[in-house]
């Protein structure tokens, strides 16, 4: 920990900034030199997708119809009893002290080691800690220590890629919950967990430690990269950090409220630069209808909410998408917000200029982190990209990444599409892929005037998606130029454009129409997952408060979300 509190203290003292901007100055005249002369041209389009989920408690087997394993269970919790147990409190280490590349020891409560016996009945399905075991092969870390990354590799957008695509997903994500589950957790897909851990939210997305000078939060991954960009953001904001949505405001020692959110994102491989710039402005003026059609995080955490007065008008008043707001109002602490809608582009290149110009956020050299000489694309960018990474806008360029057979090498240029919250199944998340990599595809390829919309009304057609999901004031300019509010002539496009897309890189309508259901479904049946979180919390409000209202809708939630394919299923 030593080590972490001081690369900490080197990024965020100032002494090094100076060189660490010549680098990015050089490294992005480098860049941009390269892109003009088509250095990062590729063969063909290209799809790949990052999957954010986070984890709980797993749900006990009964054990009823087993005397013997009845018996076992009896004589764990009756040892528990008598050793002190756990308790949910952990080890009395704190957590900024622990070593995470040191193993667990049997009765630390990250997960390893036998659990003490649940009944079914007692399970609530809280949050709980990822144990390192599942990371590497599984899974990647992320900013909370409940929290985990699930990625695809790179395949061409065609009939075998998304093919491809389907299984990685798949396979990945089974890969990772069987991990977990062998710890003890169950990994969930949804954009924010609402049932809170047993020692309560905000204690838990409050608790800190300071150790010379740094601020370190209890549950947060303690990555240098992380603990720096949440000493930054906290000295921009004075301390302490804002949040605020309906029902619920709170102020934080710490960026970890944004762990409250999980999302997942597309990547689109434009393989001709200088395409690039239509294919993101296009993409700008997607970003409404996309979030409305997919919104799922209308709740907090239940005991995050103040004395609500009226729970069925807070329903009415929350937004669709409160990860938006928890991630934004988590990192916008300096002058000029970080997480916002990217204003349009004229040229490939400005997606370089971009990154050089955003306020500089926690710095780090690469000899801080990697010793030996650079070699590789990574390694020749290595600051512009670390800089890249604080460039949170909802749409970002990706300069490099890794090669995909038949469609180039490392060398590419990829759209980021970073708004949209995790669904709730394997075929939604597959389904909502292929969609926005069809729909960006198919608006450029045929010459689609969407560009033509005024960037402040996909601007504000976005926010009110977070705020409004399917009922959204959307904005749209139709394939004959004309603007259209209208919801169902913009779907009509949105799926129509998709289709064209992925049809032009020879995908067979059967397979189009067979990945695309989940999500055609859920646009005929007029739903979200969002809208159907609010509603199930309103039936449930006849018989319970809210906050337990809210955990019995999630518990609902995690239920369906086993036992279907999709989420139309449910319905």
């Amino acid at each position: 920990m030593d080590d972490v509190v001081d690369l900490v203290r080197r990024s965020l003292s100032g002494e090094r900034d100076a060189e660490f901007r010549e680098r990015i100055a050089e490294q992005a005249d480098q860049l941009r030199d390269a892109i003009e002369a088509g250095a990062f041209d590729n063969e063909d389009f290209a799809i790949g997708l990052e999957v954010e989920v986070y984890a709980i408690d797993a749900e006990p087997e009964p054990v009823a119809n087993d005397p013997e394993a009845a018996a076992r269970a009896s004589e764990a919790a009756l040892d528990d009893d008598l050793s002190g147990g756990s308790g949910g409190l952990g080890s009395l280490e704190p957590a900024g002290d622990r070593d995470d590349d040191a193993p667990l020891e049997p009765d630390d409560t990250g997960g390893q080691g036998e659990e003490p016996y649940m009944d079914p009945d007692d399970w609530e399905g809280r949050l709980a800690e990822l144990p390192e075991s599942i990371f590497g092969t599984a899974a990647a870390k992320e900013l909370g220590v409940h929290n985990a990354e699930i990625n695809t590799d790179p395949d061409v957008l065609g009939p075998t890629g998304l093919a491809v695509q389907t299984t990685s997903i798949e396979m990945r994500i089974k890969k990772a919950r069987d991990a977990a589950r062998q710890e003890n957790r169950t990994l969930v897909l949804d954009a924010m967990w609402t049932i809170p851990p047993a020692e309560g939210s905000v204690s838990y997305l409050s608790g800190v430690e300071e150790r010379d000078g740094i601020v370190f939060a209890r549950n947060m991954r303690q990555d240098p990269r992380y603990v720096a960009l949440d000493n930054e953001a906290l000295a921009h904001a004075g301390g302490e950090i804002d949040f605020s949505v309906p029902g619920a405001s709170h102020s934080f020692p710490t960026i970890l409220f944004e762990s409250l959110t999980a999302s997942i994102q597309p990547h689109l491989q434009i393989p001709d630069s200088d395409a690039f710039p239509a294919y993101y402005n296009a993409a700008i003026r997607t970003l409404g209808p996309m979030v409305a059609l997919t919104a799922n995080s209308p709740l907090l955490p239940a005991d995050m909410y103040d004395a609500v007065e009226d729970p069925r008008a807070l329903l009415e008043d929350t937004h669709h998408e409160l990860r938006i707001a928890a991630f934004e109002q988590s990192v916008n602490t300096s002058e000029n917000p970080k997480v916002r809608v990217p204003s349009d582009i004229e040229t490939t290149t400005e997606v370089v200029d971009r990154v050089v110009e955003d306020d500089l956020f926690a710095p780090f050299l690469r000899e801080w982190i990697e010793e030996g000489s650079r070699g590789g694309l990574h390694d020749t960018y290595w600051e512009f990209d670390h800089k890249r990474g604080t460039y949170w806008r909802w749409l970002r360029c990706v300069i490099g990444g890794d090669p995909v057979d038949g469609a180039g090498d490392e060398r590419s240029l990829r759209i980021e599409y970073r708004p949209i919250p995790t669904q709730p199944t394997v075929a939604d998340t597959i389904a909502v892929q292929v969609l926005t990599a069809g729909l960006l595809r198919g608006l450029v390829v045929a010459d689609h005037p969407l560009a033509e919309l005024p960037w402040q009304d996909a601007e504000a057609s976005f926010y009110s998606a977070a705020r409004e999901g399917p009922d959204a004031d959307l904005a749209w300019v139709t394939a004959d130029g004309q603007r259209t509010t209208d919801h169902d002539a913009i779907y009509d496009e949105v799926f129509e454009y998709a289709r064209r897309g992925l049809a032009s890189q020879d995908v067979p309508e059967s397979q189009i129409d067979e990945m695309l259901a989940p999500i055609e479904r859920r646009r005929a049946l007029g739903t979200t997952p969002s809208r159907w979180k609010l509603d199930r919390v309103g039936e449930y409000l006849s018989e319970h408060d809210l906050p337990d209202a809210i955990c019995e809708a999630q518990r609902d939630y995690y239920e369906l979300s086993r036992e279907h394919d999709t989420f139309a299923d449910w319905l």
